[in-house]
């Protein structure tokens, strides 16, 4: 006896889910490029943040917003602390040395507060800066002297303008109380690191 032909409709399904697993076997050749810290971090967020599958991934307990603010604001700090680190090889300013220190400590204090609160919420932060952190930290790494000096300090009044916005957005913004409260106590601290710096680099001219 022969087996039964499969009918049309069966056929057709089946050509449907061939044709769907192959347009994402191309998307994911197109996306093939490996996403950095921060971009994973945030994936793995965006999947928490769902109701269909808080039972496999533990759900999140804020919204997209403020997990894409608790990502950003880890990135940075663990930059600044990576900078701090490097200026503290490189550089032979003391003043510069005594500024890399306080990024070392006031940034590495931030960041264990900002993980505490990560962990309560199940947010997932990056374990390591993004690739534009990389290039500057890697780009740095090749100066010397005066010319390491002067790009250390620009990068550093860059961050912290863009560190202080980031913050005092969020003090307004940020619909979880922690992360508001943690923004609107981190500001002031990131608004004294900007003015040192700029005081630096003006006794740099």
């Amino acid at each position: 006896m022969l087996p039964n032909k499969p009918n049309y409709k069966t056929m057709k399904k089946l050509t449907y889910l061939v044709m769907i697993a192959l347009s994402a076997y191309a998307m994911q050749g197109c996306n093939s490029a490996p996403k950095d810290a921060k971009e994973s971090a945030d994936s793995v967020n965006k999947t928490k943040d769902t109701t269909t599958n808080a039972a496999a991934t533990g759900g999140i307990a804020v919204d997209k917003d403020d997990a894409k603010f608790a990502t950003t604001a880890a990135n940075g700090g663990m930059a600044e602390v990576a900078l701090g680190k490097l200026a503290l090889q490189k550089t032979a300013n003391a003043q510069i040395k005594d500024f890399a220190n306080m990024m070392v400590t006031d940034h590495g204090k931030a960041n264990d507060e900002l993980k505490a609160i990560a962990k309560a919420k199940n947010i997932t932060l990056p374990d390591s800066v993004d690739s534009d952190h990389q290039k500057k930290i890697a780009d740095l790494s090749q100066k010397t002297g005066k010319d390491f000096d002067k790009a250390y300090v620009d990068a550093m009044i860059d961050g912290h303008k863009k560190t202080l916005d980031l913050m005092q957005d969020a003090a307004k913004s940020c619909k979880d109380a922690d992360l508001k409260a943690f923004a609107a106590k981190t500001a002031p601290t990131v608004k004294m690191n900007l003015d040192a710096i700029n005081k630096i680099h003006d006794s740099m001219k």
